[in-house]
């Protein structure tokens, strides 16, 4: 059993711990909801639990289709064993629908279908808003190397086409998702979590919002909707 050490960060929604091997950290998910840059902030029952699960369901379904992944063991609930990597500080964002700052950003209609999806990068700086950023932007800042950021544009499809995959097989349509990455050695590995706080889910019949954006726009049933996902995911063979 991993035993769990010194703080050596806490996010928003996660706080990461030392562990006695030094290639491994424990990674906790809080019941804590930001929005807004932090503006919004509020305890969702269950929200770290949920949000841990469907990670966990979702990070081993990448494992056995060879996506490099920090996952080592689930260890509770709301805690797993993970690879300790050097987070690229970029977050790959991918759309394939209009929605959210895309829609204010281009003027279309939320909702539109997005061929192929869109790769997009934001910095990842709170204190500057995790400003959208072009290649250009990233060599300037020295944040990955351009053989670095195709690795993350190839990795980020590959993951991409997989999740629309599995969602659509749940009933759910994948409007868009955040990824995260690190450097683990010289491997590019998945790292974070991927869960309702970090996709845009809905509904394939309804459209109903199954995301983070319940509590972004005051919708409710935040914990609710996490459960039905999370419920779903579990139904999924293999």
């Amino acid at each position: 059993m991993a035993e769990k050490k010194e703080l050596l960060y806490e996010g928003k929604a996660k706080q990461v711990y030392a562990t006695t091997n030094p290639n491994e950290v424990i990674v906790h998910f809080k019941d804590t909801a930001t929005a807004f840059d932090g503006k919004k902030r509020e305890e969702i029952t269950d929200k770290g639990l949920l949000n841990n699960a469907i990670s966990n369901i979702l990070f081993k379904q990448l494992s056995k289709n060879s996506v490099p992944n920090h996952l080592v063991s689930v260890l509770n609930d709301r805690e797993i064993l993970a690879k300790k990597v050097q987070i690229i500080q970029l977050e790959v964002v991918v759309r394939n629908v209009v929605a959210g700052s895309l829609a204010k950003r281009t003027g279309l209609t939320e909702g539109t279908d997005v061929e192929g999806g869109i790769l997009e990068f934001y910095y990842k700086n709170d204190a500057l808003g995790d400003p959208l950023l072009n290649r250009d932007h990233i060599r300037l800042l020295s944040l990955a190397t351009e053989s670095e950021l195709k690795k993350l544009e190839s990795m980020a499809h590959q993951i991409n086409q997989f999740l629309i995959n599995i969602f659509d097989s749940i009933g759910l349509i994948l409007v868009d998702f955040k990824l995260e990455f690190g450097r683990l050695d010289k491997e590019i590995i998945l790292a974070d979590e991927i869960s309702p706080d970090t996709c845009r889910l809905w509904d394939s019949q309804t459209k109903k919002i199954m995301d983070k954006d319940r509590f972004r726009k005051d919708m409710g049933d935040v914990t609710a909707v996490y459960r039905e996902v999370l419920e779903r995911l579990q139904k999924l063979k293999g």
